[in-house]
């Protein structure tokens, strides 16, 4: 009987870490923009009985070089499809896992307390409102700052209103300027305004301004973690899609 129990103990030792690794938490790298969201998308999983994923939330182009530079993840969730485009061309990503599967729309946001409206036309209007102090913008090289640029200068306000932005590493950080008030206008998503009760929208960019908003998700190369792909397809489902259009993305 002894005998017995030593070989059930074994068999139990020795199947504890396989199953351990099949629960094993995958390590999502995802846009700022998708705190709330996705974290929500990632507590909906785990009510499921799967391992709570990990996520790491930043500028897409500063997870996009991490990733480049060998950091160890599973899924990578990007703002735009230039900087997925950019792990696709080093064949860094499972390109059958690509999915674009959610969209959102570009705003100017000011303080909750704030009376500003954005004017789009006529252009002096809208140069007039823009430069009465900081415009807060995400760096050049995160998605919500090219989007923002591109719809100035698509309304032909860049040059003018360019001298007066104050960069920020990512859209969080832009909206925290605006929070604070650092800054009494900046240009995030809509999502982000609707995240915070200490902003207000002032404005929304017109869609034919800028490059569509879109984020793509994939599997990354390097990843060995079989929740990772289970995790994914649960976001690009329609429950999954569900969850972020509750938190103002639109589906896609």
């Amino acid at each position: 009987m002894k005998h017995t129990l030593r070989l059930v103990l074994a068999a139990s030792l020795i199947g504890a870490p396989v199953a351990a690794q099949a629960q094993r938490a995958p390590l999502v790298l995802a846009a700022a923009s998708l705190q709330e969201s996705l974290t929500a998308a990632a507590d909906a999983w785990a009510k499921q009985g799967h391992a709570k994923p990990t996520i790491s939330f930043a500028a897409s182009s500063a997870l996009a070089r991490q990733v480049e530079a060998g950091a160890p993840a599973d899924l990578f969730v990007s703002a735009d499809e230039d900087w997925m485009n950019a792990l696709a061309k080093k064949n860094l990503i499972v390109a059958s896992t690509r999915v674009t599967f959610l969209g959102n729309r570009l705003v100017v946001a000011a303080p909750a307390g704030s009376t500003v409206r954005i004017p789009v036309r006529p252009r002096a209007a809208l140069v007039r409102v823009l430069t009465a102090g900081p415009l807060a913008m995400a760096d050049t090289a995160v998605p919500a700052g090219k989007y923002g640029q591109a719809s100035l200068e698509k309304l032909g306000v860049w040059t003018q209103v360019a001298p007066k932005v104050v960069r920020a590493e990512n859209v969080r950080a832009t909206l925290a300027l605006i929070e604070r008030g650092a800054a009494p206008l900046g240009i995030v998503y809509a999502t982000d305004a609707k995240a915070s009760a200490k902003v207000r929208i002032a404005g929304v960019f017109p869609e034919n301004t800028h490059p569509a908003i879109t984020y793509p998700i994939a599997r990354l190369k390097t990843s060995t973690n079989p929740e990772a792909e289970a995790f994914r397809r649960f976001l690009v489902s329609r429950a999954g899609k569900a969850i972020f259009v509750r938190y103002g993305f639109s589906a896609r």
